[in-house]
Formats: structure tokens, sequence, C-alpha cells
């Protein structure tokens, strides 16, 4: 699974989704991406933070092995869970305020 003709200097220089999913020779569904592009790349990117934590000492060619797991982790997330059950974002996570939600009103016995 060695990604050896890559460079970590061609990484580096990715910013779209798509970008990332081509450079790594992983399959994608692009409207899946239309619709997730941001969760996947978020999740990734915590992921990424996670590998570089982890293994500090790892070679190039051994962190983008992976970054390249990291993705397609990333991506499957998002095949089997919504955005709101991860609650990667900051909005997903703030209670909301002057709101009475259904589930949070009881009746009474």
């Amino acid at each position: 699974m060695t990604t050896t003709s890559k460079s970590f200097a061609e990484f580096k220089k990715l910013r779209d989704a798509e970008e990332f999913f081509i450079f790594f020779e992983l399959p994608y569904d692009q409207t899946f991406v239309n619709v997730n592009r941001l969760h996947i790349l978020k999740q990734f990117s915590l992921l990424i933070t996670e590998i570089d934590k982890a293994f500090p000492d790892l070679s190039e060619a051994e962190k983008l092995d992976k970054y390249k797991l990291a993705l397609e982790e990333a991506y499957q997330v998002f095949v089997t869970s919504s955005p709101l059950e991860t609650k990667l974002f900051k909005v997903f996570k703030d209670a909301p305020k002057n709101v009475v939600l259904t589930k949070d009103i009881g009746t009474e016995s």
C-alpha cells in the first residue's frame, strides 16, 4: 500500500477534497463529496493531527500511507453517519438558545 511515488511536498499543496482522493488514488462518489465535503475534510484534518501526534518519527512515505487510510476513514464516517451525529463543527455542538426542543418536553404524570 506504499505511496512512495507521491511526495509529501505534493501532498502539502492539495486543497480540494477531490485532489486528496486523486492523489491517494481512492475511489469516491462526486455527489457524496459535494454534499459532505467540509465534513470529510474536517474529519480528515482531525485524523491527520492524531497521526502526527501519535507517530512523530514516521518517514514521509509511512506518513502518507497513514494519511491515505485516514482519508478513507473520514469518507466512510459520513457514509455510515450524518454530520449532525458526528458533531464536528461548533454549530452542531452548541445548544440552541431560546429554543425548546420537542425531546426536552416531558409529559406530566
